[in-house]
């Protein structure tokens, strides 16, 4: 192994493997404090009460400063700082380790401890007010907390030596690599070109599609039960996995062996649950399925989140809402929904959980529309970070961009622009979505090449799925940039043609356009 001249061990200078082994030990105890910051926000999201919030959010930042303490300490940036100009006699998964700790560290090393923690406490408290405002369908009480998050958001970007050209370019390239807002204009303006055409002669031309048992009661055990049976389905170890309820579903990890899923039943919604649970199992999915050398050597969900939504959305849409899954668990759902849905054809489901109809909220939102949802949160979220508008302004944008895109009405901050969690903290990550739905439509068109995806999946084989992901998606992830990973899987960069061509030749048939 190479040498350098910056740090000594006991018999002179460490080699590149000793100083590997000495960071090594740094990450694992920062990864340590990480993950019990992370059982915290679970525990704050998933079961503390509304009063016990604060004191959470409090002991997360605490446990922040031992991590700032541990990454911001002069040997730390040494070790990565050498090793990182030095890499030899490394493995490739303990170079792109370095390569990813240079780069946070580069975006990170200017700032302080006290601005650190101070910025986590308000990340936290934003969750709190949030729940707090939405709950009162009042954005005004959650107002202040997001500017908060907002202004420390600017700060850290400007406290960086690298300035980038606004600081939404800085949040979209930190969420994705390479990430910028001209890629993602030209990106979500194909989308709207053909996505608003093709729902407004649905409006026009669609057949009609039967609907009424959707809204039928369907009991919250039934729809637990069906839950655990989709997860098993997808393949997830049950002995590695955990599934609670939240306000905002989400899925988050502790390690291959600790990956825990998140839903939320309503009794007289029961496809919510489907498609949210095969959601947030497709990000867990991912999450065991990476290779161990990854998680040994610290380099493991190093990804994206268009990589990492790109299999959740997937799972959700791709597969869930085909029609060979469809009649895969057609006769399951029959058994544990008991006389619920017995009058339900299989064919009448598969048009039900597919109906294109502008709505709403996100989440529950059609495979055809999704994409002007994000395409509304992109526009704003690149507004109020670049302080083209104020926080304030939000409310009456949104409600306006949701009656041009979608022509529908908000009728309250709930279900308008509180109806997210992301704002608490996280900025850029809403392209994510969009562009993990193109991805997933232009890999399916690559795994097609080696074998019959949908006579699997309605054979109910979706380990071939999994294998194939785990094979040449999951394999590469965490050590590649998103568009060198799409270019191995697919062969080409991100072509959003696929996607759209999918959409329409889907949409078209279900609805007989002519």
């Amino acid at each position: 192994p190479g040498k350098t001249d910056g740090l000594s061990g006991q018999g002179g200078t460490m080699t590149n493997q000793e100083k590997w082994k000495r960071l090594s030990t740094i990450l694992d105890e920062a990864e340590a404090y990480g993950r019990a910051i992370g059982k915290l926000n679970f525990d704050m999201e998933c079961c503390a009460p509304e009063e016990g919030m604060e004191q959470a959010g409090d002991d997360m930042a605490l446990l922040g400063k031992h991590i700032h303490a541990l990454t911001h300490s002069p040997e730390y940036a040494a070790l990565v700082g050498e090793l990182h100009a030095d890499g030899e006699g490394l493995s490739f998964a303990q170079r792109k380790t370095v390569e990813h700790l240079w780069e946070r560290y580069e975006k990170e090393k200017n700032l302080t401890e006290e601005f650190d923690h101070a910025w986590s406490v308000a990340a936290n408290r934003a969750y709190g007010k949030w729940l707090t405002a939405k709950k009162a369908s009042d954005f005004s009480l959650f107002r202040d907390s997001l500017a908060e998050v907002v202004d420390f958001t600017r700060k850290a970007i400007d406290l960086r030596d690298e300035k980038p050209a606004t600081y939404y370019n800085a949040c979209l390239d930190d969420t994705e690599k390479g990430g910028s807002e001209a890629q993602m204009d030209a990106f979500f303006g194909a989308l709207k070109e053909r996505i608003v055409p093709l729902m407004r002669r649905i409006q026009a031309e669609g057949k009609p599609i039967r609907e009424d048992f959707l809204t039928r009661p369907c009991p919250i055990p039934e729809q637990e039960h069906f839950s655990h049976y989709l997860l098993e389905a997808e393949g997830l170890r049950k002995s590695a996995l955990v599934l609670m309820t939240t306000e905002h579903p989400f899925t988050t990890e502790f390690g291959p062996h600790d990956v825990r899923v998140t839903t939320h039943y309503f009794e007289d919604n029961f496809i919510s649950n489907i498609f949210s649970t095969l959601h947030e199992g497709g990000h867990a999915l991912f999450m065991q399925n990476e290779p161990e050398e990854f998680w040994r050597e610290h380099t493991a969900g190093s990804m994206t989140n268009a990589m990492h939504e790109c299999i959740s959305r997937f799972y959700e849409n791709i597969i869930g809402r085909s029609e060979a899954f469809i009649h895969f668990v057609y006769p399951k759902l029959q058994e544990i929904s008991g006389d619920t849905f017995s009058d339900v054809s299989e064919r009448e489901l598969y048009e039900a959980v597919n109906i294109a109809r502008p709505s709403l909220i996100r989440t529950e939102a059609d495979e055809l529309t999704y994409s002007l949802h994000i395409l509304i949160r992109y526009e704003l979220e690149k507004a109020f970070i670049n302080g083209d508008i104020t926080v304030d302004k939000i409310p009456a944008l949104w409600n306006a961009k949701y009656k041009e895109y979608l022509g529908i009405d908000v009728p309250n901050d709930a279900d308008g622009c509180l109806q997210d969690v992301h704002w608490t903290g996280m900025f850029g990550y809403f392209p994510s979505y969009a562009l993990g739905n193109a991805y997933g439509v232009q890999i399916l068109r690559t795994m097609q090449k080696d074998f019959d995806v949908f006579a699997a999946v309605e054979r109910g084989e979706l380990s071939k799925v999994a294998d194939w992901l785990r094979e040449y998606v999951f394999s590469c992830a965490s050590v590649m940039d998103p568009d060198e990973w799409i270019r191995h899987i697919t062969g080409e960069s991100l072509n959003p043609d696929y996607y759209l061509s999918y959409l329409e030749e889907k949409y078209s048939k279900l609805y007989e356009l002519k």
